[in-house]
Order: C-alpha cells, then structure tokens, then sequence
C-alpha cells in the first residue's frame, strides 16, 4: 500500500503571524498541498501552553476545528486530521459536537487524530485532573461512539451526567479515529477501539512528553511489532493505519535518496501515513517545499 502524505500547517509559526496565522495563509497552503496531492492536512492542540514548555521548544497553536474549517472552506477533497486533539481537555459532548460540525461541513473529510496528552500545567490551567487522563480520554471516546450514532444517549460521566442527548445532524460516515502516543497504552487504544495508530519521533525528548521513545527506525519497527502481536491476541483483523510523524527523517539536510529509502523502508513496516512540515521563512517558501517535496516523493 502506498504511503499517504500530511502537510502540516504552520499556524504555530506567531512569529511570522502575517504570513502563516492568518485565513490567506491557511488558504493557500492547504490549496497548495490538495493540488500537489497531499492527502491531509493537519494542526495541533494547545489551548493554554505555559511558558516554560514555550521557552524550551513548545509552541502555539490555534483551535484545531477552527484552523481546520477554514482549510476546508478552501478546498474540496483534502482530508483534515487533528495531530493531535486531546479530548480530555473538553467535556465529551462538547468535543463530539466539534466533531460533527466539522465533518459535517466538510463532507466528510475529518480524520479524528486523539491522545491522552502530556503537559500537566495544561491540564492544570484547563482544570482537568492530568492524572486521570487516559480515563478521560476513553470516556470521551465511549460517549463519541455512542452519540454520533444518532441514538439518544444517557451517560454518567466523571464529572457529567447525561440524559437523552440526541445529535443531529448525524455524519453520513464516521470519522476515522487515530490514536496518538507511543507508550504500549496508546497502541493497546488504537489497536482495541480505533482505526489507526498515530507513533511520533521523540527526538530523544520521550521524558518531557511522558511516553516511550521512538527517535529510530528500529525503534518504530519494534512498536509497530508489538502492536500486530496485540491486535493478533485480541482477534483484530481490520487493517490498522499507522501514521508517523517522522521529523527530522524526512527533512531538506537528508539527501534524496536517504528520504527515498526511509520512506520505503517505512512502507515495507507498515507505514500508511507520514505527517510533514516543510520549512521556509515565508509562506511562499514553505508552499514551494511543500510542492518540490510532492514532486518528488507524491508524484
């Protein structure tokens, strides 16, 4: 299976805010990427980042469904992937209606990438109890599940109590949801209850991000091992999407023969989606990286 492309989109870049924070901006790149023949595009989640994780290399980041709907209103075919949205930071029924609107709007183009999240002073600033995250996370997916069915549904949540909610109107089709992280968890997650697998490249940063690290090939390689193993155990036997956020992999310093051969070597593991972020200085610069790229490595 031949592997699909994501081009980020750089609305985290506030210190160029003209020329990637802006509506013009997310038009034009995230028209460049659908006619170069990206298959996604996709933005992160930070609603309240603390400025020790911004002064060491964290970074901003608009609403994602908000960043997203403008790059659809601008396209026709592109998907749109949250990489990642943390659904414990909003009520479930909050986070499903942000959901449906946008798939809805979009017809049908959302992919629902999701974690459990990593920065406690987030967490703190949002009032959500970072310890019981991962809970969090499965109620959110619990009560998605049964919402956007159309059904009416009651629930008894941590911290809500739902009688005979009923949404409407109802997605033609369901979302397809990733969920991210690399500890065992995440994949035991995605694997059980999910379409898809969303391992990211720590960089050697897994201790500031809480979650095993995965800065290798061989790493990768023996996570997405693991994660067959499980799925075998469990009787799973829909495909799984696996999508990697390479990094520094796949960047300009590599010649294009080493990203030729990472890309193929990650195909042959299991690969179906990589995520990249073309650099550049200005918004023409990135879309022109993000065009030589396809050219090279699309088709």
């Amino acid at each position: 299976m031949t592997i699909s492309y994501s081009l980020e989109l750089p609305t985290h870049r506030v210190e160029a805010e003209e020329e990637f924070v802006s509506a013009p901006a997310i038009w034009e790149i995230a028209r460049a990427a659908e006619a170069s023949g990206f298959a996604a595009v996709h933005v992160t989640d930070h609603p309240a980042p603390d400025t020790r994780w911004l002064d060491h290399g964290g970074h901003h980041a608009l609403d994602p469904f908000v960043a997203l709907s403008f790059a659809a209103a601008a396209t026709t075919d592109v998907k749109l992937l949250t990489n990642v949205y943390i659904a414990a930071y909003r009520n479930p029924f909050l986070g499903a209606k942000l959901v449906q609107s946008l798939d809805v709007l979009s017809g049908g183009r959302l992919i629902l990438g999701t974690a459990a999240g990593y920065l406690k002073p987030e967490f703190r600033a949002l009032g959500v109890d970072f310890d019981n995250r991962s809970a969090l996370l499965d109620e959110a997916l619990d009560v998605m599940d049964r919402v956007l069915t159309g059904d009416d549904v009651s629930y008894e949540g941590t911290s809500f109590s739902a009688r005979g909610v009923r949404l409407r109107p109802v997605p033609k089709s369901r979302p397809p949801i990733w969920v991210g992280g690399n500890s065992k968890r995440a994949v035991r997650r995605a694997v059980s209850r999910a379409q898809g697998w969303a391992p990211f490249n720590t960089f050697g940063y897994a201790a500031a991000s809480r979650t095993a690290e995965i800065s290798t090939l061989e790493q990768l390689e023996s996570a997405i091992a693991w994660a067959r193993t499980y799925a075998a155990e469990i009787g799973r036997t829909d495909p799984l999407d696996i999508c990697f956020s390479a990094g520094n992999l796949l960047d300009d310093s590599r010649s294009t023969d080493e990203r030729h051969a990472t890309i193929a070597r990650l195909e042959a593991m299991g690969v179906t989606w990589l995520t990249v972020s073309p650099s550049g200085a200005t918004r023409a610069e990135v879309v022109d990286h993000a065009k030589a790229f396809a050219g090279e490595f699309i088709g």
